[in-house]
């Protein structure tokens, strides 16, 4: 259960700023929105957010900020190698950032216990990591690391908490790798399932991105699968009566993502299993393959994956751009998904920005669930709540973050004769090239 996280000098941000999804004393929605914690301080958290700012404003900077902390938590120790640099990218607008460190930190529960973990980090090398624990309402810092003013060395503390081979994790540990890391891959007993916790919880999805139809089409192939990706399809009322899967030869290439970049691997031929689609009628039916699909059930069908496995065991999904290429009444649906305690019983969380201003309602959102971006007169983002606001309850969001009541919104000024100026006149096609109906 992801309760805060924590950036700066990442991107477009460059002042520390805080997502939380720890709920308000508001009772609103307070039965289908929320989920316990457990803890006397913030007894409730949000089982979804959503982010809304103009283009350009940090909405994609911040949910990608989560998933490379996860990424570099992953990789650190198992694939960057040593003297290998990460492509960690500071504030550039402003001097006094670009030598400086990148910061994360994030704060979730891990078995119903309060943990708090946060890293500094250059290209080069990590600068500070440590591990704070709240077991009782005391807190302890179960480790913390910090380079020295060399700029070689490290001083480390422990506590007596963390037991285990705590000199041969730190003697293991790279300049370029992280602690926490580094011990879990050691098979630290107390470690590893925090590292677990992070890399595993968190599913990222990227906006503009074809989201891998593969993993949904691996469902396919038991019954047990196959019956939730219909389900799940039929639900969404989108005229798909039955899906199953098709074997084929093909090529097959895996593109993976690390901190360092990204690692293509070579093509190989193997089976592939594709999805055909029964649509039925009243005059009759016809099986339809995933690419003669619209793009709208083409997205949907991604999805569909990530957020069954997401709500079955309780993880955390991050969408950049959740309602592109669906309609606004379907992205409704998969938000209710998570705010429906009979269909998410593991406590799985959303956290997803959008455009979409009809979403700004009082049936779906409770106000500390709505997050807006937007650039300072720096150019950094900032990132900050509907409550800061104090909104009246039955406010009019939608018509507040319209009119600027809320920033967040672009700002046009006079439009420029974008005519005066000379250029060269564009070519355009070959009115005798073949076109689409030709080609």
């Amino acid at each position: 259960m992801l309760l805060e996280f924590r950036v700066g000098n990442y991107r477009s941000i460059r002042d520390e700023q805080v997502l939380s999804l720890i709920a308000s004393t508001d009772m609103e929605l307070s039965d289908t929105n929320l989920m316990p914690t457990g803890l006397k301080a913030f007894p409730s958290a949000l089982r979804s957010a959503v982010i809304y700012g103009p283009n350009a404003s940090g909405k994609s900077t911040l949910l990608f900020a989560l998933n490379y902390m996860r990424a570099v938590v992953a990789e650190s120790a198992a694939i960057i190698q040593p003297g290998q640099t990460y492509n960690v990218q500071p504030f550039k607008l402003d001097q006094a950032f670009t030598k400086a460190p990148t910061t994360f930190e994030l704060t979730f529960l891990v078995d119903g216990v309060r943990h708090q973990y946060a890293f500094e980090m250059t290209p080069q090398r990590f600068v500070s990591e440590s591990l704070v624990v709240y077991r009782t309402s005391k807190p302890t810092r179960w480790y913390s690391r910090r380079l020295m003013d060399d700029g070689e060395t490290y001083e480390y503390e422990f506590s007596t908490y963390l037991t285990g081979s705590r000199k041969l994790w730190q003697d293991s540990t790279r300049p370029n790798a992280l602690f926490l890391s580094t011990a879990a891959q050691l098979n630290s007993e107390l470690l590893s399932p925090i590292f677990r916790a992070i890399v595993e919880s968190i599913a990222y999805l990227p906006a503009g991105s074809a989201f891998d139809p593969d993993l949904t089409t691996s469902l396919l192939i038991t019954e047990d699968g196959r019956a939730a990706i219909r389900d799940f399809l039929v639900a969404a009322d989108i005229s798909i009566s039955d899906v199953q899967a098709v074997a084929r030869k093909g090529l097959r290439q895996h593109i993976v993502f690390h901190p360092g970049g990204i690692a293509p691997s070579s093509p190989e031929e193997r089976e592939l299993f594709v999805p055909v689609f029964q649509h039925t009628t009243a005059k009759g039916s016809a099986k339809f393959e995933l690419h003669e699909e619209s793009d709208g059930t083409q997205r949907l069908y991604g999805l569909a994956a990530p957020i069954i496995d997401v709500l079955k065991r309780g993880r955390i999904l991050v969408v950049d751009e959740l309602d592109s290429s669906l309609h606004p009444l379907l992205v409704r649906r998969l938000i209710s998904m998570f705010d429906d305690p009979s269909m998410n019983k593991a406590g799985a969380q959303l956290i997803f920005s959008t455009h979409d201003t009809s979403l700004l309602d009082h049936t779906l959102f409770r106000r500390d669930q709505i997050w807006f971006t937007e650039k300072d007169s720096d150019q950094g983002t900032k990132v900050y709540p509907l409550t800061d606001f104090s909104p009246r309850k039955r406010e009019a969001w939608e018509q507040g973050y319209l009119t600027g009541r809320y920033g967040a919104v672009p700002f046009f000024g006079e439009l420029p004769d974008i005519l005066k100026h000379e250029f060269p006149q564009p070519r355009t096609a070959d009115s005798e090239s073949a076109g689409p109906a030709r080609a």
